[in-house]
């Protein structure tokens, strides 16, 4: 008697639960578009769909943006490209709340989708929220929580919208678009604008640009039906807008001021060897070690790893990973004939980083050009105080 009681309750909790996934005609789907954040983590935006439907009493956010750094092995899977994001689903409340705190700008773009077109996209979120498909490999530009509002769509709907190109859109490169949202004499720029090599310095195709949530709003407001020339959204508004507060952007402690006392620090060495005919030992090996160090986390980064944005990376022409491998050189009283070539060999390539730029092939850190230029100078005084000592 007993199991025949359970077994009907179950059937009966599982005939509510199918029916309570079936969405009424009050039930309403939308895009939110979450503003830049203070983090860099946070400087790009985020997105998220929201079902509602106050007669099933619904009211869910669907966030493609999930991480847990509890993951085993967090950082190094991060490094490799190999961290999985997840959907998750939460209280509209808690999501919105939450924004707010962080003081970052809400909008909402409600969709206008017919009643089976609303039940599509809502049975694939729930489709893709099963503990067994909840996990994606997530990558910047390609597959992250701006891409999947596009993607979702396009899936769900059949490839039934028209993507169309916002007023006034200008086609801007990857590198571009970044600079665009963090500033570009930051750590975080300077950070990015090393280990992201010159892939992103093509120009991004129009839906290309929707890997930034900002460009996902500005289309989804031109987007059509294909079929009908209806458009895709139906009502935009702002749920939230942030309070505007002073920013503290201190020149002080950003990398061109630093770089710069360093590259200081550099000419001043340099010209006290040059009065004196001496070399000092300790600041060529430190120059070597970091820059050689550098080059190789930059090769470990392109041949590695998973990263696409990590490939074809010219700043290995001034962080040459061989500099680690002929540190013995500059610890001898004279080092080997084939050393002033291999400086001069340095020297052509910070002309050559010079001239990557200037035509475009990579746009380096701003925040290093008083490295390069130290460099260069330093490169310069070691070839002739060995032509002369040799």
């Amino acid at each position: 008697m007993k199991i025949k009681l359970i077994l009907l309750l179950l059937l009966f909790s599982s005939i509510t639960m199918n029916s309570q996934l079936k969405l009424s005609d009050q039930a309403e789907i939308s895009v939110l578009t979450i503003g830049p954040g203070t983090l860099l983590m946070d400087a790009f935006g985020h997105n998220g769909f929201r079902v509602r439907d106050s007669e099933r009493r619904i009211d869910k956010v669907f966030n493609y943006g999930t991480f847990d750094f509890d993951t085993p092995n967090f950082y190094l899977k991060f490094a490799q490209g190999k961290l999985n994001y997840k959907l998750s689903h939460d209280n509209y409340d808690a999501f919105f709340q939450n924004y707010i705190a962080q003081n970052r700008t809400v909008d909402e773009q409600i969709l206008d989708l017919t009643r089976t077109q609303k039940q599509q996209v809502f049975d694939f979120l729930l489709n893709n929220a099963k503990p067994e498909n909840i996990y994606y490999l997530y990558d910047f530009f390609y597959d992250n929580c701006a891409t999947k509002m596009k993607d979702v769509l396009e899936v769900s709907l059949k490839n039934d919208l028209n993507f169309k190109e916002p007023n006034s859109f200008e086609p801007k490169t990857f590198r571009e678009l970044i600079h665009n949202q963090v500033n570009k004499n930051s750590w975080g720029s300077l950070g990015i604008d090393v280990a992201l090599g010159s892939v992103i310095d093509k120009t991004a195709t129009p839906e290309e640009h929707m890997y930034l949530p900002k460009y996902i709003y500005s289309f989804f407001e031109k987007t059509t039906f294909s079929n009908s020339n209806k458009s895709l959204v139906k009502q935009s508004r702002t749920l939230y807008k942030k309070v505007d507060k002073p920013i503290s952007n201190s020149f002080i402690t950003s990398p061109l001021m630093i770089f710069g006392l360093l590259g200081l620090l550099i000419l001043w060495i340099t010209y006290q060897d040059y009065k004196k005919g001496l070399r000092s030992k300790w600041l060529d090996i430190g120059l070597f070690s970091i820059t050689g160090l550098i080059g190789v986390i930059l090769l470990l980064l392109w041949f590695a790893t998973d990263h696409t944005a990590t490939a074809n990376n010219y700043n290995l022409l001034w962080a040459v990973p061989i500099n680690l491998f002929i540190l013995k050189q500059l610890l001898r009283p004279t080092p080997k004939k084939w050393f002033i070539k291999y400086l001069k060999f340095l020297i052509i390539m910070l002309c050559l980083l010079t001239l990557h730029w200037i035509i475009g092939v990579q746009v380096f850190a701003i925040g290093l050009i008083p490295l390069f230029i130290a460099l260069l100078i330093r490169y310069v005084y070691l070839v002739k105080f060995y032509s002369q000592n040799s």
